[in-house]
């Protein structure tokens, strides 16, 4: 009885290392294959989701059954859409995060993605972008950098592009790759016919699923809530950057909120 014991011990060790060190080998020998999963957010929200060609669902959408292996993500929401391709790793959810624009130059966005490993990876478009971790300057992408598990925020920035500021979780014995696609901060002007201005542009808050409008420190879902306007107020228009507009509020306030839920006010 002692042996049969021991022996189911053993066997249950065995069971936990090919668990705990080898992915393939508990699939080989036990017959158990780990599932990956895939987060998707997008601004403005209710973006439809499309996995390999196939509709999957609406921002933001998760699905943490999922074969590993290459896979091909598609969001889109009206004229505006983006495309990119990503591979899930085993036990892992990977994260894709975009602010959605008709034209490519005011898209912007980031993909998570975990690996066996350790540190922090940021790779950016377009390259040699300056890397912030947690306040601290560490070079320009791509890089690699070790840094403790735990959470952390990563700031990256160039000339003449959109800073853009994620906060991410390292777990114990993974490396974190962070792939940042950044937005232009503005357009060439001196080859731009713009017409004369000879009012005051206006927008109006529409309908939200929230009741609010959020007001953010910069155009992106990342950005710090500044402030809340409600549907039917009137805000000044300053600048429309894509999917994001730069306002400001009746009390002096510029922030930056979504342009899908705020419509021009005819003059």
């Amino acid at each position: 009885m002692k042996k049969l014991i021991l022996w189911f011990l053993v066997l249950i060790s065995f069971v936990a290392l090919l668990l705990r060190f080898s992915d393939r080998a508990a699939e080989i020998f036990l017959g158990i294959k780990q599932t990956s999963g895939i987060s998707v957010l997008s601004e403005p929200a209710q973006a439809v989701v499309f996995l390999n060609e196939k509709e999957a669902g609406t921002t933001p959408y998760e699905d943490k059954n999922l074969a590993a292996g290459d896979y091909v993500v598609k969001i889109t929401k009206g004229k505006a859409s983006w495309q990119g391709r990503v591979k899930l790793t085993p036990g892992t959810v990977t994260v894709i995060n975009r602010d959605l624009a008709e034209d490519m130059a005011s898209s912007a966005g980031e993909i998570l993605t975990l690996n066996r490993g350790k540190g922090l990876t940021v790779i950016s478009n377009p390259t040699g972008a300056a890397v912030e971790v947690d306040g601290k300057s560490y070079g320009s992408t791509p890089i690699t950098v070790n840094v403790e598990i735990g959470q952390h925020t990563i700031l990256v920035s160039h000339t003449n592009y959109l800073k853009r500021s994620i906060r991410a979780d390292l777990p114990n014995n993974f490396n974190l790759t962070v792939s940042v696609n950044l937005a232009l901060s503005e357009a060439d002007l001196s080859t731009t016919i713009t017409s004369v201005i000879t009012v005051t542009p206006e927008v109006v808050v529409r309908q939200t699923p929230t009741g609010f409008l959020r007001v953010r420190d910069k155009a992106s879902l990342n950005g710090k809530e500044i402030a809340q306007v409600k549907p039917g107020d009137t805000l000044i228009l300053l600048e429309e950057q894509g999917a994001w507009d730069r306002i400001r509020l009746s009390d002096g306030t510029e922030g930056f909120v979504s342009s899908a839920y705020v419509e021009k006010k005819n003059p």
